[in-house]
Order: C-alpha cells, then sequence, then structure tokens
C-alpha cells in the first residue's frame, strides 16, 4: 500500500526497492544506496521535465530531504517513489519561484503536435521516453499533460499516487496523462491516418484504472 491507504502500481524492482528502504530507515547506508539506484533515474527524468538542465542539482536537494526525512516515511516500494516524487517535485517548484521563470519549454510547432499518424501510437510514444529528445517533447506539452506523463510513465506512479503528487483528482490525471500522450504519438508518428481513442483506453498503460471517470 502506499500511504494513502490504496493499492499501488507496483514496479519490477518494487519488493527490491521497498526491501531497501526498510534496511535503511534501520540504518543501513548500502540499503540506502540501493533504493537510490532503483528511484534516481525516473526521479531525474522527471525533474528534468520541470527544470531542464538543473535537473540534477534539483535532486541532489531532493535527496538531501529524503535522506533526513527517511524515518517519517511509512509505506512500500511504490509508496517510496510517489513520496520521493512530491519531495523533488516541491523542490523544483522553489527552485523555479527563486529563478522566477516557468518550466523551460522547446517550442514544437503546433502543426507537428498536430499532425495525424499510421494508426494509435501510444506505445510508440512510451518507448521513445527515454531518449533527450522525447524529454524535450514532453516538456513542450501544456504542464498538467507534462506532469502526469512524466510521474506516470517516467517515474511509473499509478493515477492515484500522481494524482497526490500534483494535489489533483485521479480522473483529472488520468485524463491529461491521455491528451499528452496522444500528442507526443501524433508528434512521433510520420504520417497520416491516426485512430484517436477514448480516455478509457489509458488505463493500458498500467493494465488498470484509476476509479475516476472526473476529468
Amino acid at each position: 500500500m502506499g500511504q494513502g491507504g490504496e493499492p499501488s502500481r507496483r514496479q519490477p524492482r518494487d519488493g527490491e526497492l521497498g526491501a531497501a528502504v526498510a534496511r535503511a530507515q534501520d540504518g543501513d547506508e548500502r540499503a540506502f544506496a540501493v533504493a537510490y539506484r532503483i528511484v534516481q533515474p525516473g526521479l531525474l527524468g522527471y525533474l528534468r521535465g520541470l527544470v531542464g538542465e538543473d535537473a540534477e542539482d534539483v535532486a541532489a536537494d531532493a535527496w538531501l530531504e529524503i535522506a533526513r526525512d527517511l524515518g517519517r516515511f511509512t509505506g512500500d516500494g511504490a509508496g517510496f517513489r510517489g513520496w520521493t516524487a512530491t519531495i523533488a517535485r516541491h523542490r523544483a517548484l522553489d527552485h523555479l519561484r527563486r529563478r522566477r521563470t516557468r518550466p523551460r519549454t522547446t517550442a514544437l510547432d503546433q502543426d507537428v503536435l498536430d499532425r495525424a499518424g499510421p494508426h494509435s501510437t501510444h506505445d510508440q510514444a512510451l518507448e521513445s521516453l527515454s531518449t533527450a529528445r522525447a524529454l524535450e517533447m514532453v516538456r513542450a506539452l501544456p504542464p498538467d499533460q507534462a506532469e502526469a506523463v512524466l510521474l506516470r510513465v517516467v517515474v511509473g506512479l499509478d493515477g492515484p499516487a500522481a494524482a497526490r503528487v500534483l494535489g489533483k483528482r485521479p480522473g483529472a490525471v488520468r485524463t491529461a496523462t491521455y491528451r499528452g500522450l496522444r500528442r507526443l504519438a501524433r508528434a512521433l508518428a510520420p504520417g497520416p491516418g491516426v485512430t484517436d481513442e477514448g480516455p478509457g483506453t489509458l488505463g493500458e498503460v498500467d493494465g488498470t484504472g484509476d476509479g475516476d471517470g472526473h476529468g
């Protein structure tokens, strides 16, 4: 269970992560390093989507807070990912406020975003999100869609967990993720003929729905 008491979306290494966090809370520094190695790639990708090239500095600040407050965390491996994402987001927002700027975006031409593709290409979008180019494309999305995609796909949170990080309803996050992935799919697809599917297909991202149909 996550900290909110709801079932969390499990990732392949969540069992290992939860065990490492428990040992780290007992003072095992090597276990903390294991937790760091599992969580950091997704967390860094999320922060790159928020603050660009300053992501590593913000991540370092976030991990200092994570280490300091580790004893206060309760939950499993999936819950730990959500907890660390919340801390990282707060540090990113603090960073942006200090700079008095908004999250950086690349100027993707609207014609490119609206261009049709050969078929529904959500899988193509998901598979491409690990690349630097794809992260730049995510950052070009409307902010609510960008954060939803980053949390759902890059960090690997389920809808309710992402909603808790963002302070929104799960249905709103579900819709924002669907719309963001659809825009990414259109931008990635080379030819005409994309098939728009309804938001109900978003459950295919993690195999589950959010239990909240409100947008």
